[in-house]
């Protein structure tokens, strides 16, 4: 099985505890996630953040509805979170989510996935495409919101 990793990085210019505890609100999930994907969350809102913490969404890809449901594994704030697929459409699902803060006085926010598919020869160049897109409007969106 070929692990992969996606890295992306964006610069938002407010303060590390105010970007941090927009994450911690799961709610705002739907934000920051392209509206092609039709993504919903299908757990109760509010969310108390914590590690252990399930989460169960659903998502389109390609117009195929798809259930997912993450794990919070660590949960250490104001820099840190990492959310792990428990069912879902990969073979591994491994989403760290770091937040430093930026030499502008802003907060860097960093995405890190690791992750696996299944028939990885065949179905990574698409996910991978797909991938891509999905975390380049996250990149985008992100400073957006809190202008």
């Amino acid at each position: 099985m070929k692990v992969r990793r996606l890295e992306r990085s964006t610069v938002v210019r407010r303060p590390l505890d105010e970007v941090f505890a927009f994450f911690a609100d799961a709610a705002n999930l739907e934000r920051l996630t392209p509206p092609w994907l039709a993504f919903s969350i299908a757990s109760d809102l509010p969310i108390p953040m914590a590690e252990g913490v399930l989460i169960d969404y659903r998502i389109k890809v390609h117009g195929l509805p798809l259930s997912w449901q993450s794990e919070i594994t660590a949960w250490e704030p104001p820099h840190r979170f990492v959310d792990e697929q428990r069912r879902g459409p990969y073979r591994i699902w491994h989403h760290e989510h770091l937040f430093e803060a930026d030499h502008s006085g802003g907060t860097r926010a960093i995405d890190r996935v690791d992750y696996a598919v299944w028939l990885d020869p065949l179905v990574h160049p698409f996910v991978a495409r797909d991938l891509k897109k999905i975390f380049d409007y996250r990149q985008t969106q992100l400073p957006e919101l809190f202008e």
